[in-house]
């Protein structure tokens, strides 16, 4: 058996890559694959990674090169990696950061480039025709400041996705402090990750951080990752939280963990609407309109306050509209959190021009392993249908065949079961359909 052989992956020319699981080399590979490829599938024994323009760009961000990531594939590659993708990797690393956005000395927006030649090739384009101003000057153009979000998402449509280093507004102060001890009495401090993700979302203050995406898996403290980064930049901030299960939880996690009182945090949602320096809004209320044309009305909250930061809470689920608002917000400082960076509208492009691009990322297993999320288990149970119901499935269309094996009441006296065998734990169980959870 040759060292070859003894290397977990597999990478395919159309950009996929197939990692084993069984094996020393199972989770450095993952690991290495993390920081520029896509997770697609987990399943038992094969992975499947897919490396997008998307996941390089971010890898780029993150300050890798290309040949860093191509010695990586490398390492763990069974095979030879397929020259395409060789080519593809050098390409789509180079093009980010090939544009950057600066401040003018006159507090104007330019866009610039080390080369005339694609500044004057683009500066005709009809995408950013009507973002600019006047005729390029040598490097660079003039863009409308107002324009920001907009230069930055057609840009990216064209293959550039652009270096923002044109800095933020700072935002009314706040004063706030992280509690060493919650309003329980239980010691609170950030973990390692989570300082980290706070330090590499913030860079100091410095224009190099200060918009991105935090990906961390579900239960390993996204929430307070916001926490402390509110009380690193200290400054007025707006929270948007997909409901308001989510906007109380907000509340409550604030309250317990900083020292700021009960009249600091305004809710914004459907039951009130009041702003104050820490403004908690949901999704639904902000893209909610009166008709299926009528404006939303409530998108002022935007610049109703003086904000520094504003925080998007599960942002691949983030409405489209919002992502509308976003792009004329891109002086204040945006910080998304998530599980993932896949949407299920294929909007990433839009989540790293607006947002910006990931800043941190841990795997769910890398944390597990530190005993920071619980272990994760999965047991599948197979139920066969009881002999009166497998008539009634066998002649109904394809959409009946799904609700009956869905609502097989066999499930029904097995979850009884196993509820009865952890009655003393935390049990959530999880249905389809209202009726067969009732």
């Amino acid at each position: 058996m040759t060292d070859r052989d003894n290397k977990p992956a597999i990478v395919q020319s159309d950009r996929t890559i197939l990692l084993e699981t069984d094996g020393p080399n199972f989770e450095d590979a993952r690991d290495c694959l993390a920081a520029f490829a896509e997770l697609i599938k987990s399943p038992e024994h094969i992975h499947t990674y897919r490396i997008t323009s998307i996941s390089l760009w971010n890898a780029a961000a993150a300050g890798m090169t290309a040949g860093e990531i191509l010695a990586g594939l490398e390492r763990f590659s069974r095979y030879e990696v397929p020259q395409n993708i060789i080519a593809d990797i050098h390409d789509q690393v180079a093009r980010y950061g090939r544009l950057k956005l600066y401040r003018t000395d006159d507090g104007g927006l330019a866009l610039q480039s080390d080369e005339p030649m694609l500044i004057a090739e683009l500066i005709s384009h009809r995408l950013l025709r009507d973002h600019t101003c006047g005729v390029a000057e040598g490097n660079r153009i003039l863009v409308k400041p107002e324009d920001r979000g907009n230069v930055k998402c057609a840009l990216i449509k064209l293959g550039f996705p652009v270096e923002d280093l044109a800095g933020y507004a700072d935002g009314a102060p706040l004063d706030l402090e992280l509690r060493n001890k919650t309003l329980g009495g239980s010691v609170f401090g950030l973990r390692k990750y989570q300082r980290e993700s706070v330090d590499a979302f913030y860079m100091n203050g410095s224009n190099r951080g200060g918009s991105g995406v935090v990906v961390l898996p579900c239960g390993a403290g996204k929430t307070v990752v916001a926490i402390g980064t509110i009380a690193a930049v200290k400054t007025h901030t707006l929270i948007l939280a997909t409901n308001t299960v989510a906007l109380r939880q907000w509340k409550n996690e604030l309250l317990d963990k900083t020292t700021l009182r009960e009249e600091d945090i305004g809710e914004y949602s459907g039951d009130e609407k009041v702003i104050k320096p820490v403004t908690i809004a949901t999704y639904q209320v902000l893209t909610y309109r009166k008709t299926k044309d009528s404006e939303f009305i409530h998108f002022d909250i935007f610049n109703q306050g003086q904000w520094g930061l504003i925080i998007y809470d599960e942002v691949h689920l983030l409405p489209a509209p919002v992502f509308r608002a976003t792009a004329g917000i891109q002086a204040r400082r945006r910080l998304g959190l998530t599980a993932t960076l896949i949407r299920e509208d294929g909007r990433e492009e839009d989540v790293f021009s607006l947002i910006g691009p990931k800043k941190y990322d841990v795997p769910w297993k890398v944390l597990e392993k530190q005993g920071w999320i619980a272990q994760a288990v999965c047991t599948e149970i197979r139920t066969a249908l009881p002999a009166d119901k497998r008539f009634e499935y066998a002649v109904a269309p394809k959409r009946k065949k799904y609700r009956i094996a869905s609502t097989n009441p066999v499930k029904i006296t097995i979850c009884e079961s196993l509820v009865e065998q952890h009655h003393a734990d935390n049990v959530l169980i999880i249905g389809q359909y209202l009726d067969q959870l009732k």
